[in-house]
């Protein structure tokens, strides 16, 4: 019998494998028994390509054909359900780059927003070893041939090159006095970008992360797939998105902000958030939420939350308005952007079901593709 069940709990020889994940070998052999209590025969790949025999970050593959199963318990597990004691929020703003020009965009944002809360800034850049397996013993390990840590050796050298050269652009805007003298360091981390920024955020918890974006020039397919949608919801710290064509690129000259509301209890939280890194600035903030303009509850229960956070922030001009979402949801916000020239759009944002992101996107991930307007997204607590 026991035979037979192991032989059940290895993917088919057959079939076509997948990664369906990437993980620390810990948290890999979790997954793999949460899977495989669920009927999903999984492996174990070791992708640390210069010592296999200790694995740091590894694969876990399935059958393609379990894929759409395996992705609904995944997105049930978490992790880091088991600590209870979230660290302090450290002084660092985490910038993840991809050398693009995105990257330099994000810099700048991400520069001056450490010098106004007084962080410091980590540049962060996510590799992933491209290592595509041919016919191999399945089991939960397995060794590489000794040239297979050059396809790692290549992509990490690369990789170093690259952020040599951006930190030298760093320095000459440093130089130039185009960004502010704070203190830096940077990191490569192997793994799934999303993955490793979430998680490096759960353990540091640092004050923000700042990442840059095509904004309206992103394409349509990658509304589903963008990595900074990915950390937006999954990351519990406040992340800022700005977009590539972005007008204002310094929270300290952002004048108009818009905060997007439901009339749940955690956006008071997420207002709060926002309201720390605004503090020391003068500014209208715009209480908004969408609806019908002829909803009279809709527009006493704005009101009620304006006059409570204009007496809990007194520094602030707090407004409210109600958008109609008329035929278009993002072109009516875009308008009430135009016209209230508004310099950064806030709301708070919840986990969704991977399946309700595919096939019905929340307003973060349309606007985040729909704007050029910086966005500012606080983790529903």
């Amino acid at each position: 019998m026991k035979k037979e069940d192991n032989k059940q709990q290895t993917p088919d020889n057959d079939g076509k494998l997948v990664t369906v994940a990437i993980h620390t070998y810990d948290k890999a052999v979790i997954l793999k028994s949460i899977l495989e209590s669920e009927g999903i025969p999984t492996v174990i790949h070791s992708i640390n390509l210069i010592q296999p025999v200790v694995p740091e970050n590894v694969r876990i593959r399935i059958n393609e054909s379990d894929l759409p199963r395996a992705l609904e318990i995944i997105e049930q597990t978490d992790f880091d359900s088991e600590s209870k004691d979230s660290p302090e929020v450290k002084d660092e703003i985490v910038v993840p780059v991809d050398f693009s020009e995105y990257s330099l965009i994000a810099c700048e944002f991400g520069f001056r927003l450490a010098r106004d809360t007084q962080s410091s800034v980590k540049l962060m850049h996510v590799f992933f070893t491209p290592f595509y397996l041919g016919s191999v013993p399945f089991g939960d390990s397995f060794s590489l041939h000794s040239t297979d840590p050059n396809i790692y050796r290549d992509t990490r050298q690369k990789t170093e090159a690259e952020m040599k050269k951006l930190i030298g652009k760093i320095d000459e805007k440093i130089t130039s006095g185009v960004l502010p003298n704070v203190a830096y360091t940077s990191v490569l981390v192997e793994g799934i970008a999303e993955e490793e920024i979430i998680s490096y955020s759960k353990k540091i918890r640092p004050r923000a992360i700042v990442m840059g974006t095509q904004g309206k020039n992103a394409k349509e397919f990658d509304l589903i797939g963008s990595v900074t949608a990915e950390v937006f919801e999954g990351s519990k710290v406040p992340v800022f998105a700005v977009p590539e064509k972005a007008a204002n690129r310094d929270l300290a000259k952002m004048k108009h902000i818009l905060f997007l509301t439901n009339f749940r209890e955690r956006e008071l939280k997420a207002f709060e958030i926002m309201a720390e890194f605004l503090k020391s600035y003068s500014v209208k903030v715009y209480l908004a939420h969408i609806t019908k303009k002829e909803d009279v509850w809709d527009e006493i229960k704005l009101s009620g939350i304006q006059k409570h956070l204009s007496g809990l922030y007194p520094h602030m001009e707090i407004a409210y308005k109600l958008i109609d979402p008329s035929d278009d949801l993002e072109e009516s916000i875009e308008t009430f952007v135009k016209d209230e020239q508004i310099d950064l759009i806030s709301l708070s944002s919840s986990r969704r079901n991977i399946f309700a992101k595919m096939f019905n996107p929340g307003i973060t991930r349309r606007m985040l593709f729909h704007s050029d307007t910086p966005l500012l997204v606080i983790k529903g607590l």
